[in-house]
């Protein structure tokens, strides 16, 4: 097995085994690119370090034969004193993991070596105990877990003892004493000397970089992102450049387009006279890129042709890592760039407008998620309030919250309920866990590029970052005279920049409004909506599932219906049952006679006609299923405690309320241990005479209205909760007693199907098939009875440890279960089919609505999935984009 590649052997399509950042240096050193040399150790040699622990065979002598090339051909050599050859150890993953892993600049520098540095930076002695500094300090942190705050106060010790703010401010001097200062921080931690054999180094790089996959930051993020976490990262060994070698030198960070919004133009952060470490870590304010044409216009014209190469090879927004040292250009880096969800959208189109892609791809370029996030709020600038500061907007959307300091009070406050606003000079990746639990993050430093704003971005965070009239100590930022203590609200707008005191009112995204049809003219020319509309609409038009909604109300039906639903895929009636009804259901309960059923039934029943038909109207001409009463009866009646309580109360005071004890008997007599499992669904229905008689007769009675006002009623009856085909015959037998002598002569058609939500269900779908003509998958409960897990309860109860230990990648009521409840959906719906060639498949869960289900159940071969009215456009466009993805599959 081969674990080390030259950079001439690779290519952009190996990222598994090389990672993203070595398959893109590859393909970048085969354009022709100034790439430095390197070689990149496999995301394999990874995965074998990690199960073994220590060694992997072969692997020393291969980077042993690829460093000597690497020797040759920077024509210096590691460890040289008078010509030391330094190299960077860098992590990547074939997935971006924006500061999760670990990397360590200048490997090869010793006491020794430094001054050969210096000599070959023609003396200057500055620059060489700054790169050694650097190293004892990455090294330190990243190989031997030194705490980092210990350098940076050794740091901040230095500059203060001279009287300075920045770290470009202190000479050689300063800078060799800080290397003692540092070595000794080293010693105190390690219990050993900083090691100066430069082999030693590179290695215990190497290995520091393998086992930073495992760090509590990069599993994190990992389960964040979703990201599998058996891949392993690979790790690239390049040869230094220097960006630090005075003012004809630097380093910087480009987006061949906006990577907020989309727009062409010039992007990006550059530092002059800086490390790379510099930008990312947004411990210095940038200069903007187009500042470099001023700087240094060769390496500006230099920069901008190959942006053009790069984003007409990739085809996409590319965001890209460079050095210039001493007026040579030096790429670092490049990937797909990470965007926000607007930019997606927008830049999908541009690039359609452009011919560089079909419609096709713009719908993989884009995705639910992002477009449920534009589908936020945003605020409402109406009441013109005043801001007290303007950073850069790094990752648009509006954002408001308690004020905390510290990424542990923000996951402290955010588990208690609360929104918070995470306020730091800078992030860094320890920082991951309250960028996560945050509303959004405010720093006082750092661009576009910094790690706050390409965390941000990459999970949908509103982010502003560089407001540098921030001052921000450890529990309160001020800005002039403005003091802003912890817990004190604020609002933080990332697509301006601006920061408000207070909460600011939200109004309805332009999205959100395109959809309900209730753009003004001016906004619906905005090139966002414009992007939203035109993939949408392709989406619609290749995507094979139908999307409907889940819609209990008129007022629900209709939005759904606006936002694209081609029906009503559930209709839950017990919520109609609800508030002022309770009584009713109350009576039917307390019944101890068939006239005080009858009579109950019947008070309910013109009722449920009027519901009915207000859905029926709302979705004319479109299919309405409704699922007959399912819950519980308990949940229509006091609890046993509260009850019991009350009567006992009575009954010390002498009273005896006849209808409280009558309550209380009824519910003593219906109390279950565990009620999800007990008497619902269609044993209601069975158990008490007329439940589902009385239902029944509203829908077609509604039915027949409709079609008398001219309209077309498409009705579906549902029973839940069927185990056993012998259920659903008893109930559809008086079913079609009922329709049949409802509708007569009058053309309505009702369908009578059933819903999939009990595991036995799913493994006799064949038999129940043929008392069926349609399946709803109940994928909640499916999941809940699957698993074994009361949906009510376990979230809070455990399912964030099982998340903390990865035995779950999401939780299985958000996204479904492909292995297990998948299985049982796909069984269901094959010998479902076999036994009824026309059965009609849909799926009425939350995961109705989730990107990663929808795909799932277009894969199965569903007609339909049914979601909540704002997830309709989301799975409208998943739909379409699980089209075109099997599409290209069955290409391939």
């Amino acid at each position: 097995m081969k674990f080390v590649y030259d950079f001439h052997e690779g290519n952009k399509d190996l990222k598994d085994l090389l990672g993203g950042k070595g398959a893109n240096l590859a393909e970048m050193t085969n354009l022709g690119l100034p790439v430095p040399a390197g070689f990149t150790i496999t995301t394999e040699a990874c995965q074998q370090y990690l199960q073994k622990g220590t060694h992997v065979e072969g692997l020393a002598s291969e980077i042993d034969e690829h460093l000597a090339s690497l020797e040759q051909a920077m024509g210096r050599r590691l460890g040289d004193p008078s010509d030391p050859l330094l190299v960077s150890v860098r992590s990547g993953a074939k997935f971006s993991m924006p500061g999760m892993m670990e990397t360590v600049l200048n490997v090869g520098l010793n006491d020794e070596s430094v001054a050969g540095l210096s000599r070959q930076a023609g003396g200057n002695d500055r620059f060489a105990w700054d790169s050694y500094r650097r190293l004892i300090q990455m090294f330190g942190k990243t190989v031997c877990d030194v705490p980092g705050e210990e350098f940076e106060q050794a740091l901040h010790d230095a500059k203060q003892s001279k009287g300075v703010k920045d770290d470009v401010q202190l000479d050689a001097e300063d800078l060799r004493g800080l290397v003692t200062a540092y070595k000794k921080v080293f010693v105190k931690h390690t219990g050993h000397e900083f090691p100066q054999d430069p082999r030693e180094q590179l290695d215990q790089a190497i290995k520091a970089v393998f086992r930073s996959w495992n760090a509590d930051r990069a599993v994190l993020y990992r389960r964040q992102e979703r990201i599998p976490a058996d891949l392993g990262t690979a790790v690239n060994v390049v040869a230094m450049v220097f960006g630090n070698l005075g003012s004809d030198s630097g380093t910087g960070v480009a987006f061949t387009r906006d990577p907020a919004s989309g727009e062409q133009g010039i992007y990006g952060d550059y530092l002059a006279n800086a490390q790379g470490e510099d930008v990312v870590a947004g411990i210095r304010n940038t200069l903007s890129l187009t500042e470099l044409e001023r700087l240094d216009k060769k390496s500006y014209d230099e920069l901008l042709q190959i942006m053009a190469t790069l984003e007409g090879h990739y085809r996409d927004l590319c965001d890209i890592e460079f050095t210039i040292e001493r007026g040579k250009l030096w790429m670092l880096q490049t990937r797909v760039g990470k965007r926000t969800a607007a930019a997606a959208f927008t830049i999908a189109a541009q690039l359609v407008d452009e011919g560089v892609i079909d419609l096709d791809e713009a719908l993989t370029r884009v995705s639910g998620a992002q477009l449920a996030q534009l589908m936020f709020p945003r605020f409402d600038l109406s009441g013109d309030p005043s801001s007290i500061t303007r950073g850069i907007g790094a990752s648009p959307g509006a954002a408001y919250g308690e004020v905390v300091f510290t990424a542990q009070r923000a996951v402290e406050l955010a588990g208690e309920g609360k929104q918070v606003i995470l306020v730091r000079r800078e992030t860094n990746p320890d920082d991951l866990p309250g960028m996560i639990a945050a509303q959004g993050i405010l720093t006082s430093r750092g661009g576009k590029t910094s790690h706050a704003a390409v965390v941000a971005r990459g999970m949908g965070k509103t982010c502003v970052c560089g407001a540098d009239e921030i001052e921000v100590g450890p529990s309160s930022f001020t800005v002039g005279s403005t003091v802003v203590n912890e817990g004190d609200v604020v609002s933080i707008d990332g697509t301006t920049g601006r920061v408000y005191l207070g909460e600011v009112p939200v109004r309805p995204s332009e999205v959100v409004q395109y959809f309900e049809g209730d753009l003004d003219p001016a906004q619906a020319n905005d090139p966002l909506v414009a992007a939203v509309h035109r993939i949408i609409t392709h989406a619609d038009e290749k995507r094979r599932l139908k999307v409907r909604t889940n819609a209990d109300t008129a007022a629900d039906a209709a939005r759904a219906r606006r936002f694209g639903a081609q029906g009503i895929g559930l209709c839950r009636t017990e919520h109609m049952f609800l508030g002022d009804r309770r009584e009713l259901v109350e009576r039917l309960i307390l019944a101890r006679t068939d006239r005080e059923r009858d009579d109950a039934l019947a008070a309910l029943q013109p009722l449920q006609r009027a519901d009915f038909l207000e859905l029926f109207r709302e979705m004319n001409g479109l299919p309405v299923t409704v699922r007959l009463i399912d819950p519980p009866l308990h949940e229509f009646l006091p609890s046993l405690e509260e009850l019991a309580v009350r009567v006992a109360v009575q009954h010390e005071h002498g009273q005896h309320v006849e209808h409280d004890e009558q309550l209380l008997a009824a519910v003593r007599r219906m109390h279950e241990q565990n009620p999800m499992l007990g008497l619902r669904g269609v044993r209601l229905g069975l158990v008490i005479p007329g439940l589902f008689a009385m239902q029944v007769r509203a829908i077609a009675e509604a039915a027949v209205a409709l079609a008398a006002e001219g309209g077309t009623p498409r009705p579906e009856i549902m029973v839940p909760l069927v185990g056993a085909v012998q259920e659903l015959e008893t109930v559809r037998a008086e079913a079609e007693r009922i329709i049949a002598a409802t509708v007569a002569d009058s053309g309505v058609e009702i369908l009578i199907g059933t819903m999939i939500e009990v595991p036995r269900a799913a493994l006799t779908a064949g038999q129940i098939a043929e008392a069926a003509e349609f399946f709803s998958f109940g994928t909640n409960d499916l999941t809940q009875m699957g698993w074994g897990f009361s949906r009510d309860d376990v979230e809070g109860a455990f399912f964030w440890r099982y998340l903390e230990l990865g035995i779950f990648g999401i939780s299985p009521f958000e996204s479904i279960d492909t292995d297990g409840v998948g299985r049982l959906v796909k069984i269901a719906a094959e010998e479902g089919r076999a036994a009824r060639p026309g059965l009609k498949l849909g799926v009425c869960g939350e995961h109705g609505g989730d990107p990663d289900s929808v795909h799932f159940f277009h894969q199965v071969g569903l007609d339909y999935v049914s979601c909540s009215p704002f997830r309709v456009p989301i799975a409208r466009l998943e739909a379409g984009r699980a089209a075109v993805t099997s599409e290209g599959s069955d290409h391939r």
